[in-house]
């Protein structure tokens, strides 16, 4: 069994801070981070390096798919309509969902079928045609409103669901839920040390790492918060929370209703147009480039998707999609029978938490601020990478013993007054509720503290404390 280092060498106690009104809380939130450091940190772990992964694939996706993403430039361009159709003779299988005109000289157009054999039902099919000849140059399975090709949905899906499923999402819930909890106790432990403690010049062993674990902590924990916070908007169970506080507080994301004044459309006829499968003469009679071109009159400009009428009584739908700064989420609904537009949705009118929730998504994914955005998500998940290595390193070279490295001793609790301890249950009790996956976790790890200690009592082995603000008293992802 290996033991602590020497006091003498590389742990040398400084003077133990004064005591203050919220002392008492120091060993509270230390004991916290011990255990919240060494049993969600593999969590944490997977979802750094899956996170590291995924913001490093929207580059490595125009590479390896560069032949079905670009075409040669060219100043013609056909009707979209034309597009789609070449489209259909390479791919009949299916239902065109949705279209996305090629947005700029030397890209692809897009054109989305779903309920095409052998692809995901959740997926589509994306067929890439060249604008300006025609030529499909491709067809690969698509997800996501961020149009996320093979390679980066692999990924997307190890990082969200270890490719478990709803199952799966557990994990990535569970470290988002903690996430939070380890920063902030981690902020409260390095600030509640004085600043000669934090010196790494000169120092050794586990005094250094725990420096270095410190000093990266506190640099990186505004990143680790709001990646937590943003990462339990669209969680399974705290995100369904937050959808429901959005609502009763009016701040929903609005949706564009797609329905036509009047009823059907389909009476009109349409032989001329392209109707919601894509074929002419389904039904819809103006077509997808008077669709677009009643988009373009109200402003909406690339890249756009176009989604066609899903049925008689529904216009088509034509949306913004530039998720980068500055974002461009406008849409408008087109009647089929007419071209006039029965509808509008402007991004400026979403309410603010609408817009923050949009925002914070999108820079938690990558696409924001494009590739500056995805460089500081890569490094934030290597910081994490290294914090949860040298948290473990500390719990190493402090010496394991039989109590997962000597934690401070049970009772803590006690000494906090009253007025602290009371609003600190009740905040507790209160977050666990709407964010399960930390609540019960955490419920359990008292439950098993609870009844280890108590054995421990009874066998009359209680672990000898160490004073709560010595150097000594840290652990796993100690601060």
């Amino acid at each position: 069994m290996s033991t602590a280092p020497s006091p003498t060498t590389d742990e040398a106690p400084a003077p133990a801070p004064s005591p203050g009104r919220r002392a008492p809380l120091r060993p509270l939130v230390l004991r916290l981070h011990f255990y919240a450091g060494l049993l969600v940190a593999p969590f944490l772990l997977v979802a750094a390096v899956s996170g590291l992964l995924y913001a490093g694939s929207f580059q490595a996706e125009k590479y390896v798919y560069a032949h079905e993403l670009t075409a040669p430039e060219s100043h013609r361009r056909l009707p979209v309509s034309t597009q789609v159709a070449a489209a259909r003779e390479a791919h009949p299988e299916g239902t065109v969902t949705a279209v996305r005109p090629a947005p700029g000289p030397g890209t692809t157009t897009r054109v989305m079928l779903s309920g095409v054999p052998g692809v995901d039902p959740d997926h589509t099919l994306a067929v890439f045609v060249d604008p300006g000849t025609g030529q499909v140059r491709g067809a690969l399975e698509q997800y996501g409103s961020t149009g996320a090709l093979p390679l980066r949905t692999w990924i997307d899906e190890l990082h969200r669901d270890l490719h478990l499923g709803d199952t799966g999402r557990l994990y990535s819930e569970l470290a988002a839920s903690w996430l939070w909890v380890v920063t902030g106790g981690g902020l409260v432990l390095w600030f509640s040390r004085r600043r000669a403690l934090r010196r790494l010049r000169g120092t050794r062993g586990r005094r250094r790492t725990l420096g270095l674990h410190g000093t990266v902590g506190v640099w990186t924990a505004v990143g680790f918060l709001f990646l937590s916070a943003t990462g339990l908007t669209w969680s399974t169970y705290a995100g369904a929370h937050i959808d429901d506080l959005r609502t009763s507080l009016g701040q929903a994301t609005p949706a564009l209703s797609a329905a036509v004044p009047g009823g059907e459309h389909a009476g009109h006829g349409g032989a001329a147009g392209t109707g919601g499968d894509g074929r002419p003469g389904s039904g819809a009679v103006i077509g997808l480039d008077r669709a677009l071109a009643a988009a373009r009159a109200k402003g909406l400009g690339d890249p756009v998707e176009i989604v066609p009428p899903a049925d008689a009584h529904s216009a088509y739908v034509v949306r913004q999609v530039q998720r980068s700064w500055p974002e461009k989420q406008d849409a408008v609904a087109v009647d089929p029978a007419t071209g006039e537009v029965t509808g509008e949705l402007r991004f400026a009118d979403h309410p603010v938490l609408a817009k923050l929730t949009r925002w914070g998504i999108d820079l938690h994914t990558g696409v924001l601020f494009g590739l500056a955005n995805q460089i500081a998500l890569a490094l934030l998940a290597l910081a994490l990478v290294l914090l949860i290595v040298w948290g473990y390193r500390m719990w190493w070279q402090r010496g394991r013993g039989s109590a997962f490295g000597r934690p401070l001793p049970r009772g803590s609790w006690a000494q906090v007054p009253p007025y602290l301890l009371v609003p600190a249950l009740a905040v507790i009790a209160a977050t666990g509720y709407f964010v399960p996956l930390l609540g019960i976790p955490l419920a359990a790890f008292i439950a098993v503290d609870v009844v280890l200690g108590e054995i421990a009592h009874r066998r009359g082995r209680r672990t000898p404390g160490n004073a709560a603000g010595s150097p000594g008293s840290g652990a796993a992802g100690a601060q």
